[in-house]
């Protein structure tokens, strides 16, 4: 139970306590913008070599920039490390001896069993560790996201509602879990479906098409717009923010090696014709998943339709339909749900924006009625999607095998190829893709709050 802080202790705080940020990357940047502008003292660091370029960037900035994570943590009563996962255990080494007495420290990477180990290898004895997580990416507005607090080892109770009092500014809904609970929870809602966006990329990197460009309607409509904009919107970002989740999260290794095998035995069985074997496969999957389902979806395609890159005169005409599509992307995500036996609706506490996207255009596929049956014959009898659906069969059980390499600097070469071939889209592709997810977002959290009313 959380005690409520008077607002009289929190200004006392402001007034005598500061807060550390090691690593001035897109989230650690948001959260020291955040703290600031809500009145908290704020020291940061980024690498040491990167001192006199970023004193001159954030020259304006309400922040204090010191030279290296020695001197954040010699003055700093809540230290937050924002770095790469594959980093952590080495800069905890570096710079969490300094760390004052009774400091407080927690991280921000998406995988928190390195960075426990880390802190409880590296840290004074005297230090209290409480971390968090942010589930959504740096361009997503905090304010009624999830955020995870996980206190782990504080000898006072004033340590926690500190915490809390900080990331009130946020705006988030926070989310109280152990490290453990956490690390299943993100590898349930965020590992396959990243898995997915990456492959459906790398498909169209490897047969050198932007899908919107081409002058046929073959990637028309609402479902196509979310996994156009989504992909690239995970390609605009940095590679090490789905890297350290993927390799570093060992429930993650077993999803996204069952989301490969289920696009291969889906599209064999395409493939092989054996329309009733697959039939009745996605029913069961469907009912695992869908069968409790009650009430509204939580995407309408009508309201995706705007949010298209596609230039020519097939998104602006109102005879436009969308041509029948296998949608394997999104049957293997339903289909690995159900072999690994997730209900994905057990964790919305603690989903991602992408998250709920996905899980609303798969709804949308088994649910809208007639929908399932329709994309069930165009994969056996219209071959339109044969080689792309190969391309993304390939390339999803590339992904797999990078991530049980558990190498990252082949998770990066992959990424940045595939990012490099979008690149000329991706500014654009990102304003589009803000739009979309905001209002996707609103119109669920509209559903929720009818569904509360209904209740």
């Amino acid at each position: 139970m959380i005690n409520m802080v008077s607002e009289d202790k929190i200004e006392q705080w402001k007034a005598t306590k500061v807060i550390g940020i090691i690593g001035l990357g897109d989230m650690g940047l948001l959260y020291a913008n955040k703290f600031t502008d809500a009145g908290w003292s704020v020291i940061c660091c980024d690498r040491e070599e990167y001192y006199d370029e970023l004193k001159e960037k954030y020259v304006s900035a309400k922040f204090e920039l010191v030279k290296n994570g020695h001197l954040v943590s010699r003055q700093s009563d809540y230290i937050i490390y924002s770095v790469e996962a594959s980093n952590i255990s080495k800069i905890v080494a570096m710079y969490g001896p300094s760390s004052k007495v009774g400091t407080i420290v927690g991280g921000q990477t998406s995988c928190k069993l390195p960075e426990i180990e880390a802190f409880e290898k590296y840290l004074p004895k005297d230090c209290d560790i409480i971390t968090v997580h942010s589930l959504h990416g740096p361009k997503v507005n905090t304010e009624g996201q999830p955020l995870v607090i996980i206190n782990h080892r504080s000898q006072y109770p004033e340590s926690f509602e500190f915490v809390n009092s900080v990331m009130a500014c946020l705006k988030s809904k926070q989310v109280y879990l152990t490290y453990e609970e956490h690390d299943k929870i993100t590898a349930d809602t965020q590992a396959v479906t990243h898995a997915a966006f990456l492959s459906m990329g790398s498909a169209w990197a490897k047969i050198k098409i932007y899908p919107w460009t081409l002058g046929v309607n073959k990637w028309y409509g609402g479902l196509e717009n979310v996994k156009v904009n989504i992909s690239l919107r995970i390609y605009s970002n940095k590679w090490h923010v789905y890297a350290g989740l993927a390799i570093t999260n060992p429930s993650a290794h077993q999803q996204i090696l069952q989301y490969a095998t289920s696009a291969t035995e889906l599209f064999s069985l395409m493939i092989d014709n054996k329309e009733q074997e697959l039939t009745d496969r996605l029913l069961k999957a469907k009912q695992f998943v869908f069968g409790k389902h009650t009430g509204l979806l939580l995407l309408d395609d009508t309201i995706l339709e705007k949010y298209s890159l596609s230039k020519s005169s097939i998104s602006d005409s109102n005879n436009c339909k969308p041509v029948p599509n296998s949608h394997l992307s999104l049957l293997a995500i339903v289909d690995s749900w159900f072999q690994l036996g997730i209900d994905p609706y057990d964790h919305m506490i603690c989903s991602t924006p992408l998250f709920r996207i996905f899980l609303g255009v798969s709804e949308y596929l088994f649910l809208k009625p007639g929908l399932l049956e329709q994309t069930i014959d165009a994969a056996i009898h219209d071959k339109s999607f044969i080689k792309d659906d190969l391309e993304f069969v390939i390339s999803a059980r590339e992904w797999s095998s990078v991530v049980s390499f558990a190498n990252f600097d082949i998770y990066k070469k992959q990424f940045q190829s595939v990012q490099k071939f979008f690149e000329p889209m991706l500014p654009e592709a990102n304003l589009i893709g803000n739009e979309m997810i905001k209002t996707i977002l609103s119109h669920s959290s509209e559903r929720s709050a009818a569904e509360q009313r209904n209740a």
